[in-house]
């Protein structure tokens, strides 16, 4: 069936896209105003583009009055957050700091989470996440209603048994149980069903073709 956006209202083209781009990692954002005030907050539109710089990227949407969001606008004044990654564990904390609570509320606090200093930037990142971004801003890129934040990685924390092999950067992604944004108001997915398939060379695909004549 097509969908024609240029026909639907704007809600509905929303609805299609976040029913059927599924799974999407989140990235539990934390930030911090100019004055110092925390503030963290979960977004599922949010990916890795480039690998030299490293640069990952989330879109924050606006507040129902239409102002920026406290992640938005702390990250446009002050240019540093950092990305935590959620797992099964800290899902129903996350979920807390989902809440549109009003500026200056610390949702850490509320979701009873705690906070470790990061190396790089000034906001503290999310110690019950087994991985954390530290970003600056890369670039801020008005789209509709949404701000698209892109940020340069300045460094990685990743949890320490999660490691398989610090020099040669080997991680134990399973064992990072994290989870991922699927359709609806609260659904979820665990990563931790999943199946292989090597990628293959021109000469490898050639092979299989021929050995299926």
């Amino acid at each position: 069936m097509l969908f024609d956006f240029a026909k639907l209202p704007s809600q509905d083209c929303y609805k299609l896209v976040v029913s059927s781009v599924v799974p999407r990692p989140i990235a539990w954002v934390v930030s911090q105003d100019e004055a110092g005030v925390v503030n963290a907050a979960p977004f599922s539109f949010f990916n890795a583009f480039s690998d030299n710089p490293v640069v990952v990227g989330f879109g924050a949407g606006p507040r129902p009055e239409g102002a920026l969001k406290d992640t938005a606008a702390n990250i446009r004044a002050t240019g540093q957050f950092v990305v935590c990654l959620v797992p099964e564990t800290a899902v129903h904390g996350m979920n807390v700091t989902a809440v549109d609570f009003p500026p200056g509320v610390d949702e850490l606090q509320e979701a009873g989470l705690t906070t470790l200093p990061s190396a790089k930037v000034k906001p503290p990142r999310i110690a019950e996440s087994p991985v954390a971004l530290e970003c600056e801003t890369f670039q801020l890129v008005p789209a509709g209603r949404h701000t698209i934040v892109l940020g340069r990685v300045l460094a990685v924390h990743i949890q320490d048994d999660c490691v398989l092999d610090p020099v040669k950067c080997y991680v134990d992604t399973p064992k990072l149980g994290l989870v991922g944004r699927m359709h609806g108001r609260g659904w979820y997915t665990r990563t931790g069903d999943r199946f292989e398939v090597p990628r293959m060379s021109v000469e490898e695909w050639a092979a299989k073709k021929k050995a299926a004549e």
